[in-house]
């Protein structure tokens, strides 16, 4: 229940259980003018109790977050993008089939870090690592966004630097295991983030090298899938690994995954926590597959062939139905990654 200390004089003379009524209601799009009325609201909208509240009674909303490729200038023929690619992120509402873009971060204006992760976070979105879009160096920086006030803050550092690594959240705990470092070798490393606290714990390692796994939590365990090692570049494993975030400790399984197959934002779980690869369920999505699972639905965007026109569909889970979505043209760029978020 939402601590009694946020809730005095939220509106004067009104039971408190009325005026949270009200408030749990609101659209989160309504939160930034809602936490402006005074700091009571403010700090009750902001609050993890209200948030978990509101999802608990069902009136948070899932939205697929995008790591998105951004229109870009072209050249004077207009045959040929100008530049490096620059990516932002999108935000769809799948009920209200609504498309909208996040502000970009403070330190990267002109685009993301290529090939950062991007993760949820009770309510948060958490962006973390990739390579600085002009000098392509690795970075370890951490940005988080709160959909309440629209702002980002800058996290503390990840306290290695990694590429192409794994990560799933749970309970404001992010996870991040795998990848390479600087010098491209791939590692075996796992840490804890705590995005409340802003705080990095180490964990135990994995039992082998695993460079661009996937990451996934079902469940209380995360999940590790395939990567490869770096006496095996490119030779992705069939195996995975899964931590149970309640001990901490790894188990390997084997033939969790197609060996040779690249996991990269494409991983699936059907029944019995079996994996499948989204590429494989529809000739429409062949090439660069990024799937969000979004409830009773999966946003699951790609192309029919390389280079091709990007496909935006939304799948019912029970029946497998892909059902076409229309998108702005601002909106129809490549998704490189995403995640579910609950705001």
């Amino acid at each position: 229940m939402v601590c009694t200390e946020l809730l005095s004089e939220l509106i004067p003379d009104l039971p408190e259980e009325i005026v949270l009524e009200c408030l749990f209601r609101f659209h989160y799009s309504t939160h930034r003018i809602a936490a402006r009325v005074c700091r009571r609201w403010q700090e009750l909208l902001q609050s993890r109790e209200f948030y978990y509240h509101r999802k608990q009674t069902g009136y948070t909303q899932k939205a697929a977050c995008l790591v998105q490729l951004l229109k870009s200038d072209s050249d004077p023929d207009g045959s040929k993008p100008v530049g490096p690619p620059r990516y932002g992120i999108t935000v769809f509402d799948p009920v209200s089939g609504i498309w909208d873009r996040v502000d970009p971060v403070p330190k990267y204006p002109d685009g993301l870090p290529l090939f950062c992760q991007i993760i949820s976070s009770e309510g948060k979105l958490v962006v973390m690592g990739g390579w600085d879009p002009t000098s392509y160096d690795p970075v370890r920086d951490v940005f988080v966004y709160e959909f309440t006030t629209q702002r980002w803050r800058q996290g503390k550092q990840m306290p290695e630097t990694r590429s192409f690594f794994a990560a799933g959240e749970l309970d404001g705990r992010v996870i991040v295991a795998g990848g390479h470092d600087e010098n491209k070798n791939a590692l075996s490393t796992a840490w804890e983030y705590d995005v409340s606290n802003d705080e990095w714990t180490e964990l135990t390692r994995m039992s082998q090298q695993r460079d661009e796994c996937q990451g996934m939590v079902i469940g209380s365990e995360f999940w590790a899938v395939s990567g490869y090692r770096t006496d095996n570049q490119g030779g992705f494993e069939g195996s995975a690994e899964l931590m149970d975030l309640r001990t901490g400790q790894w188990r390997r399984v084997d033939e969790a995954w197609k060996a040779r197959q690249c996991p990269r934002s494409c991983v699936g779980v059907g029944k019995e926590k079996k994996l499948f690869c989204w590429a494989d369920c529809d000739s429409a999505i062949r090439v660069g597959v990024c799937a969000v699972p979004l409830g009773e639905w999966t946003f699951v965007s790609g192309s029919a062939y390389q280079g091709g026109p990007q496909g935006f569909f939304l799948v019912d889970d029970q029946s497998g139905k892909f059902k076409s979505i229309d998108v702005p043209v601002e909106f129809s760029g490549f998704v490189q990654s995403g995640c579910c978020v609950d705001i």
